[in-house]
């Protein structure tokens, strides 16, 4: 229980004490969600879920976009230099904040549903083809054994075809008997090890998707997964292989390491988190910088009864697109490709260039180098793959060819100003530690738990959050230069005592 703080014998009541100042908000604003930056053709179908669930709309907006470059992976890139090399494909991280009851973990769920129909349609015709070769097998152990006998009579010199050809045959006819591939589109947990599995079967890449992602953050923070948070740095560019050595295992070389990551978090695991990480130096990899799509947005006071069916059609267009872009068309889409093979890409069309061109000069001459903190510059610094990564997004998702164009690039520009006011609230529960603990006194002040007079031991002596030693006195701190409080020293005959006076205006005026 509480300790009731006891007043002091003498109060300033009759001080000439100005009016306290606004506190610093403690959570920095962020934008609305703006439908428009949906491609049209999901806009209906991610409208529909909000409203249906009476959550944000920014919740299904990132599930959707997130699956749709899950959905593309490594299959087509995006160069945004007119002449360089340089190639980001639409692999991104994304988050939803918000606290219990806000439907986080359902949004999320509908909105990445094509992934898990595609995946049904996937097992469905694996099962198929499995059946078929099986049924087979008989058929072709039979035309083994005779190509081998035909094998053996041409290295004799008795066949009348060459060897070269009977073992092409014979190659040919073991592929046929392979058991094929079942593609994966969606996985909820995995060591990392089994993960190099499944992306050794999956060139295009996987979705990561998590109920509650700050579990995730924290096992690759355990002992024993220094491996882990290495290869998911890697994972998240998509572009590049990773290989591993493990007794027992052997070495695993995967060929394309692409990871998408996509959960829900709830606000206080999340500040706890991220405290924690930018104290100890964890925070300093950019493993956080890379939950790019992480959204934080404003509970709405109403709410209302929605009970009517889902938006079929809007669905039905929407899981249409994302099937189209499991299997791109990449001649049809005008994709250019090195002539040692690697990622085939697009560029931007003359326009897009132009816009992007300004964009980057925007990005890196006002933005970055501009003394914001240094965790802000290397969240905005990740911008550089983010923005042409939604555009090529945008792109295929209205049914674009060739080059991508204007329209797409500042629909993803769009979302890059929309983005950012999120990241800087995320951040802000870490390098606002003081307003933090600001707001937490100034509540106990106005509920009538602190007395005139007070010490900040008798604060902190209650165990109240966000109100330890440290915190409180950061806390006084702030509240004088506000003028809600007046502190002097007390001499005791021992160590001094910092008294704290409680502008009287608090509780006189309403």
């Amino acid at each position: 229980m509480a300790r009731q703080l006891r007043a002091a014998p003498a109060v300033a009541a009759g001080r000439d004490w100005p009016a306290p100042a606004p506190l610093r908000a403690l959570r920095p604003p962020v934008a609305a969600f703006d439908p428009v930056l949906l491609p049209g053709v999901l806009r209906p179908w991610l409208t529909d879920i909000a409203e249906r669930m009476q959550c944000p709309p920014d919740y299904p907006a990132v599930g959707g976009m997130l699956a749709l470059g899950a959905t593309v992976g490594r299959q087509l890139g995006i160069r945004p230099k007119r002449q360089d090399d340089w190639l980001e494909v639409p692999n991104l991280w994304g988050a939803v904040v918000g606290p219990p009851g806000l439907m986080k973990s359902p949004a999320l769920a509908e909105s990445t549903r094509p992934l898990l129909r595609l995946a049904r349609e996937s097992r469905a015709a694996h099962q198929q083809g499995e059946a078929q070769r099986e049924a087979g097998e008989e058929l072709r152990d039979a035309r083994l054994t005779a190509l081998r006998a035909e094998l053996k009579k041409a290295v004799n010199g008795r066949a009348g075809r060459r060897e070269a050809a009977i073992m092409e045959d014979i190659a040919a006819l073991k592929a046929e008997g392979e058991p094929q591939r079942c593609p994966r589109y969606l996985l909820n947990d995995a060591t990392v090890e089994k993960l190099g599995e499944i992306l050794a079967e999956n060139p295009h890449g996987v979705l990561l998707f998590r109920d509650e992602l700050v579990g995730w953050l924290r096992s690759l923070d355990r002992e024993g997964a220094e491996n882990a948070r290495p290869f998911y740095l890697e994972a998240w560019n998509g572009t590049g292989s990773y290989t591993y050595d493990r007794i027992g295992r052997g070495t695993i070389h995967i060929e394309s390491a692409c990871v998408a990551v996509l959960g829900g978090i709830q606000p206080g695991p999340l500040a706890a988190y991220v405290k924690g990480a930018l104290s100890d130096g964890r925070g300093a990899d950019g493993l956080l910088q890379r939950l790019q799509l992480l959204v934080w947005p404003d509970v709405s006071g109403e709410w209302r009864d929605v009970d009517r069916w889902p938006a079929t059609e809007a669905r039905a267009r929407a899981f249409a697109l994302y099937q189209r872009l499991a299997a791109l068309d990449l001649s049809a889409l005008g994709a250019e490709r090195d002539a040692d093979g690697g990622i085939p890409f697009l560029r931007f069309d003359g326009a897009a260039q132009e816009v992007f061109r300004e964009w980057r000069g925007q990005l890196e001459n006002h933005r970055l180098r501009r003394g914001e903190p240094e965790v802000i510059e290397s969240h905005l610094a990740k911008y550089r793959k983010l923005v042409p990564a939604l555009a090529l997004l945008c792109h295929l998702a209205e049914g674009g060819t060739g080059p991508v164009t204007e329209e797409a690039l500042l629909r993803a520009c769009a979302w890059d100003e929309y983005l950012q006011t999120h990241a800087r609230r995320l951040y802000a529960c870490a390098t606002q530690g003081e307003t933090q603990a600001a707001h937490a006194l100034a509540a106990r002040i106005l509920a009538g738990a602190v007395a005139d007079g007070f010490t900040p031991r008798e604060v902190y002596r209650n165990g109240w959050s966000g109100l330890g030693q440290e915190e409180t006195l950061q806390a006084v701190a702030v509240l004088e230069d506000h003028d809600w409080l007046r502190t002097e020293r007390v001499i005791t005959g021992g160590r001094p005592s910092l008294r704290c006076l409680i502008n009287p205006r608090l509780r006189s005026e309403p």
